[in-house]
């Protein structure tokens, strides 16, 4: 019979990095919730989470967070803040109708890319 040799596992040393996806919403956009249970709200884009695929929609998913007091001046307490929800939840609005629409990019004549409304086919300009 052979002997029971234990093999060494193929584990990696250094951590990953999470890879980063492409995002049809930036920071700025107004976008309109299509599903779970903030479905209807709109609200500007506070912030992106490309590593996470999430978003940060203003008004939308409200958490209550309890702050404790870092210094003795500060005071602590429950704030209401939001919470970032899956970008694939989220629908880009169209400049003309103002009704949700997925999104093309496009080259401009420039060389910059730009992004264009599938329903209206305008584009849609980048908030600064």
């Amino acid at each position: 019979m052979k002997p029971l040799v234990y093999k060494k596992s193929r584990r990696r040393t250094e951590p990953r990095e999470p890879e980063r996806h492409k995002l049809h919403v930036a920071k700025g956009d107004t976008v309109r919730v299509i599903s779970g249970e903030h479905r209807g709200k709109e609200g500007k884009v506070l912030r992106v989470h490309p590593k996470e695929f999430r978003v940060v929609v203003e008004g939308v998913n409200v958490v209550k967070k309890h702050k404790r007091a870092a210094t003795a001046n500060e005071e602590s307490g429950i704030i209401e803040m939001p919470a970032p929800i899956a970008a694939s939840k989220v629908m880009l609005l169209d400049p003309k109708s103002g009704e949700p629409t997925r999104v093309r990019r496009r080259l401009d004549k420039d060389g910059t890319v730009e992004r264009i409304a599938v329903k209206s086919g305008q584009p849609i300009p980048r908030v600064r």
